[in-house]
């Protein structure tokens, strides 16, 4: 058996369990060098943000651990992903280098560039596909077009998914190489912050593929019956909560999938399909942003590049802290600085209020999520607000402009969600705790709520903001119309 080593080189796919490139790796019987490389300066302008780069630092850590139990380690290595990969190479003497490929465009960049020097070292080069159900350059329209449309794209897809492969096995046992090889410590990688405003990530998330494998197993034994009405209700979080694990690569979505239809019963059949169907956006979302590389800066429909945004420091700041006197866009908006999450529906709600109630370019809101999610994603980032702001594929019609009060009554009935995020309301009754400046004076009294004081009032009225976002979207339509 040839003893020429070997290289695994992670990137977004940070788990040993269904991973594709760590799997025909081993096979072969030779040592085997997992690598990681830490080149943020090769992403451009979409290197990782603060909270995925806290995520990323134990998630790594988590990693060499399993590494580690099975006789080997991670080797890790800071510098030019290129450089890094090469001298590598050179380094170990390695014949092959095996890696999961990356859809969004910095990720292809570096996949194409990496290919071409390697190939030119006369080295084999193996990419597979470890992070989606479906690869995006595999499924077109019957006129050989991508898809825009999230539901025939779908159903173009469940035609596959009962062929659908197993999930692949742990390794048992890894051949290492026989010499370390030099490493840095995670630890120096300076990927936590400075300022600890980290302290509540520690007790929202456990980073790793033990942890991801432990949130599947909760959701599909505690949650997923409740998915299809739990999924829009905030305060009780009945979804998995899968969505950093997913990003990093520390569980898969054939793993996933094949979770779900295992534990299928007679009354969860309708949960599992909703479920699978989210699944199936986050695919949809990666096709897009692969056929459609421009999309993370630009809206999708063109005629969007003439909207008139009107871009406010002070109205984008309200937002970001939760400070917009619309309880359940603050709630969901300090939710996210605690705990580097949101719920969708709460998403959803917010990114409305920025672009459409305050009308402040969308690429802002998507900045801002890509820096405090811990689940940041370039592709449903992109698709999420391109969405709302209905410039994008399967985007919301122009006129849907949700209210967030009824947004919030509706989904936040008894205020449970807002209470929780915003104490400053805590003590006020349920028929106001969605539109306090609406509370008659005693009631706030009782409450101890000074409006202006320990609650903003409204930086915006809803009802104004909506006609004035109807406008606006009514001006790129006849402006389309016309340009026809």
């Amino acid at each position: 058996m040839s003893q020429i080593p070997v290289i695994v080189w992670f990137r977004q796919d940070l788990r040993l369990a269904d991973n594709p490139a760590v799997h025909d790796a081993t096979s072969t019987g030779q040592p085997v060098i997992f690598l990681y490389i830490w080149a943020p300066e090769d992403e451009g302008a979409w290197a990782p943000g603060a909270a995925s780069r806290w995520w990323l630092h134990h998630s790594l850590n988590s990693l060499d651990e399993s590494l580690r139990t099975l006789g080997s380690c991670l080797v890790v290595r800071r510098g030019r992903t290129i450089k890094v990969l090469t001298q590598m190479v050179r380094e170990t003497g390695a014949g092959k280098v095996l890696w999961n490929a990356r859809y969004e465009p910095s990720g292809l960049a570096i996949d194409h560039s990496c290919s071409d020097a390697l190939t030119a070292l006369d080295v084999d080069v193996q990419v597979h596909n470890g992070s989606l159900l479906f690869g995006p350059a595999d499924i077109y329209t019957t006129e050989g077009k991508p898809y825009t449309v999230f539901t025939p794209y779908w159903n173009r897809c469940k035609e596959r998914v009962g062929q659908m492969r197993p999930p692949l096995a742990t390794p048992r046992k890894l051949v290492s190489v026989p010499k370390a090889l030099p490493s840095v410590p995670v630890a120096q990688l300076d990927l936590l912050p400075h300022i600890h405003w980290d302290t509540r990530l520690y007790d929202s998330w456990q980073p790793g593929e033990k942890g991801a494998q432990k949130r599947l197993k909760d959701f599909v034994k505690e949650k997923l019956a409740a998915y299809p009405t739990g999924r829009n209700l905030p305060a009780n979080a009945e979804v998995s909560m899968l969505s950093p694990h997913l990003h990093f690569g520390e569980i898969s979505p054939v793993q996933i999938v094949h979770a779900i239809k295992d534990r299928r019963k007679a009354d969860d059949s309708e949960a599992a399909a909703i479920y699978i169907k989210e699944i199936g956006w986050r695919e949809f979302a990666h096709y897009l942003l692969f056929h459609f590389p421009n999309t993370s800066e630009r809206p999708l429909k063109s005629e969007f590049d003439r909207f008139e945004w009107h871009p406010s420091a002070k109205h984008l700041e309200d937002w970001q802290k939760g400070l917009t006197g619309y309880p359940i866009v603050d709630a969901g908006m300090r939710e996210l600085w605690h705990t580097g999450w949101m719920h969708n529906r709460v998403r959803m709600i917010v990114a409305s209020f920025l672009v459409k109630d305050l009308l402040q370019p969308w690429q802002d809101g998507a900045r801002w999520f890509w820096d405090t999610l811990v689940d940041a994603d370039l592709s449903n980032n992109t698709l999420g607000w391109q969405w709302t702001a209905g410039c994008g594929a399967d985007a919301a019609p122009f006129f849907r402009v949700f209210n967030p009060v009824l947004q919030g009554e509706k989904f936040d009935q008894q205020g449970q969600y807002v209470r929780r995020w915003l104490p400053e309301l805590r003590e006020l009754p349920s028929k106001w705790i969605q539109r306090p400046w609406e509370a008659p004076e005693e009631v706030l009294v009782e409450a101890g709520v000074v409006l202006g004081e320990d609650y903003p009032k409204p930086i915006v009225d809803h009802s104004q903001a909506r006609k004035r976002a109807l406008s606006a979207y009514g001006d790129i339509r006849r402006a389309s119309r016309t340009a026809v």
